[in-house]
C-alpha cells in the first residue's frame, strides 16, 4: 500500500476510535503511522496487536478497539495464502452496519457536531471564573487533553484572547516616547503653561486597516483540535468585524454567517448545515475553490490564516500553485499547525513541504498560549 494511503487510513481509523470513546491523541496517531513501518502488513493479527499497543492504554477499551478494527480494516483477498492475512488496508465499504458503527458520511458529520454541542454552554460565556494558577496551567495545556468539564473555562479564555487580538488589529495611533510623528494636540496640552514648545509628544504611524481571512481544516485528522479552533474563530468574529471564515475538508465552505450567532451553541446548530466534517483532507482543491469563488476577499490589506495539520490527500503541486496565488494577493500568509506543538513533529508530509516556502509565518496552534502569541504577527 502506498505510504500516503497508509497514513490516511491510520488517521481515519484514529478518528473512528475517538468517536467511540477512546482518547486517541495526535502523538498516538503519529506513533501508529510509524509502527506500521515495522509491522508485517501481510499478517492481520500483527497489525491488530501493533496498533492496539499504540492506541489502547486500558484493558477495558479492548472490546471497543476490536469492534472498530474489525469494522474498519479490510481483510486479505479470498485467495490469500495465509489465513488472517492483511493484503490490503483501507476503510470497509458495503459492510453490515448492525454493529452500530457509523459508516455514512452524513451520520459521521452530524455525530461530530452533536458531540461538540453537547458540552457547549447556552450563555455564551461561563459564569465560573478559573483561578490564576488554573488559568496559567490551561494556557499551556494541549487542546487534545482537555476534558468535557473544562470546556467552559477554555471558552472564556478564548474570548479574552480574541478580544486582545481584535484590539491589536483595530488599534489606531498611540502615544510613544520617541520617534514617530509629533502629536500636536498632546504637545500643546502638555505645554499650556510654558512660553515655548519644549516638551514634544509623539505618536506612531497609523496602522493600516486589516482584514482577516481564516481557512480552518475540519477533516478527521483535526478532530481533536477543530472544536477549540472553531471556538476561537467564533470568539474572534464576535469581537472583530473584519473576519471571513471558511472550513474545509474535501471541499470549502464559507461559514462567516453561521458564526454570527448569540452564542457558540447556537453557532454549532447552524453549522449542522455544513456537510464536510471529519472526512479526508484536500487542501489544494479547497484553496483552488477559494481562489475561484472568493478572489475579491484577498488584497494587500488582508492577512490569510490557514489552520491545518497539513495532512493532505491531494496533489502537493495543486496546493503549492493555489497557495502561491493567494500569497501574491495577500498582505501576509500565516499557517498554524497544531502538530507543531509536539517536540518530535517535523513538517515532512508532501503537502506541508510544498506549503512552507510560501508561508510568511509558521507556528503552532495546539494550546491557548499559541493562539495568544498570534497577536505579534497580525500586522502589515
Amino acid at each position: 500500500m502506498a505510504p500516503r494511503a497508509l497514513t490516511t487510513a491510520v488517521l481515519t481509523f484514529a478518528a473512528l476510535l475517538r468517536r467511540h470513546g477512546l482518547p486517541v491523541s495526535v502523538g498516538q496517531v503519529m506513533d501508529g503511522t510509524r509502527a506500521l513501518d515495522h509491522l508485517d502488513l501481510a499478517d492481520r493479527n500483527d497489525v491488530y496487536l501493533g496498533l492496539r499497543t499504540v492506541f489502547v492504554a486500558r484493558p477495558e477499551d479492548y472490546p471497543t478497539y476490536e469492534r472498530c478494527f474489525e469494522a474498519f480494516w479490510r481483510p486479505g483477498a479470498e485467495d490469500a495464502t495465509e489465513p488472517g492475512s492483511l493484503v490490503a488496508l483501507g476503510p470497509e465499504t458495503g459492510r453490515d452496519e448492525s454493529s452500530g458503527l457509523e459508516s455514512k458520511a452524513a451520520q459521521r458529520e452530524t455525530t461530530a457536531l452533536d458531540a461538540w454541542g453537547a458540552d457547549a454552554d447556552d450563555s455564551g460565556e461561563p459564569l465560573a471564573v478559573p483561578g490564576v494558577s488554573d488559568r496559567e496551567a490551561m494556557m499551556t495545556q494541549d487542546f487534545s487533553t482537555f476534558t468535557a468539564d473544562q470546556l467552559d473555562e477554555v471558552f472564556r479564555l478564548t474570548i479574552q484572547i480574541a478580544r486582545r487580538l481584535a484590539r491589536r488589529l483595530t488599534r489606531r495611533r498611540r502615544p510613544v516616547r520617541r520617534r514617530g510623528r509629533v502629536d500636536l494636540r498632546r504637545t500643546l496640552r502638555a505645554n499650556l503653561t510654558r512660553a515655548d514648545l519644549i516638551d514634544l509628544r509623539f505618536r506612531e504611524r497609523k496602522r493600516r486597516r486589516v482584514r482577516l481571512v481564516v481557512l480552518c481544516d475540519v477533516s478527521g485528522s483535526m478532530d481533536l483540535y477543530s472544536r477549540f479552533l472553531l471556538q476561537f474563530l467564533f470568539a474572534l468574529q464576535s469581537v472583530f468585524g473584519q473576519v471571513e471564515t471558511f472550513t474545509f475538508s474535501t471541499r470549502l465552505t464559507r461559514i462567516s454567517e453561521y458564526l454570527k450567532a448569540r452564542n457558540y451553541r447556537q453557532a454549532l446548530r447552524r453549522l449542522t448545515e455544513v456537510r464536510d466534517w471529519s472526512g479526508g483532507t484536500r487542501i489544494g482543491e479547497s484553496l483552488a475553490q477559494f481562489n475561484r469563488e472568493w478572489p475579491s476577499l484577498v488584497d494587500r490589506r488582508t492577512i490569510v490564516i490557514l489552520l491545518s495539520d497539513g495532512w493532505d490527500t491531494g496533489e502537493p503541486e495543486i496546493l503549492a500553485s493555489e497557495l502561491m496565488r493567494i500569497k501574491r494577493r495577500a498582505g501576509r500568509v500565516i499557517w498554524l499547525n497544531p502538530l507543531l506543538g509536539n517536540p518530535s513533529y517535523e513538517p515532512l508530509t508532501r503537502g506541508m513541504a510544498a506549503a512552507l516556502p510560501l508561508v510568511d509565518h509558521f507556528a503552532a496552534a495546539h494550546n491557548l498560549t499559541a493562539l495568544r502569541e498570534l497577536a505579534s504577527h497580525l500586522s502589515l
